[in-house]
């Protein structure tokens, strides 16, 4: 990790704030192209009149609507999902801030198509917690595998070993993983 920290530089994070529209967002990247998934949801948000998108915005747009700016039916409704939750008071993104991870999952992964993964980048990006290894990401596995001279893929259980000795910065470490990755010219 210390050469990776000496090539890659200060952690820098960019981060969102913990509301509705930082998890509708994440929806919307999921499996897309940074540029791709953009453009969509700028048109969403074009679309709904709002910012930040609020539930009742989501739920006031028709789902053709929705289709038009670039959402597939499954992401729509997905998004759907989450701003009815909220609405109805299922999900209170004012009180996350307070819970802790492991209870944060548990209530946004009842949401479908939010899965671990999602609410991991919401831990780290929106709600800056230091200390999660998202296990499930190709980039940081990826990463942990060329830094540290892996034949395969690491597992879970492999990850979270390596990554006993980062606890409790677990997320500054999988920023640099992901940084690593980034810099592969400059390497």
């Amino acid at each position: 990790m210390a050469s990776i920290i000496e090539r890659c530089g200060a952690y820098k994070v960019q981060y969102r704030e913990p509301i509705f529209q930082t998890l509708v967002r994440s929806i919307v990247y999921q499996q897309l192209s940074g540029k791709a998934a953009l453009t969509i949801f700028n048109r969403l948000k074009e679309a709904a009149k709002v910012e930040p998108l609020t539930p009742d915005a989501i739920l006031k747009l028709r789902p053709q609507k929705m289709r038009s700016v670039g959402l597939s039916m499954q992401k729509l409704e997905y998004i759907r999902e989450l701003a009815r939750k909220t609405r109805k008071g299922e999900i209170v993104f004012e009180s996350l801030p307070e819970l802790e991870d492991g209870e944060i999952i548990a209530r946004l992964t009842r949401v479908k198509g939010i899965g671990v993964w999602t609410v991991q980048m919401f831990l780290i990006f929106a709600l800056r917690r230091l200390d999660v290894l998202p296990v499930g990401d190709l980039g940081v596995r990826s990463a942990m595998k060329k830094a540290y001279g892996l034949a395969e893929m690491p597992k879970p259980a492999e990850m979270e070993e390596i990554a006993a000795a980062w606890r409790p910065y677990c997320t500054v470490a999988s920023w640099y993983l992901w940084r690593s990755l980034d810099n592969q010219g400059a390497m």
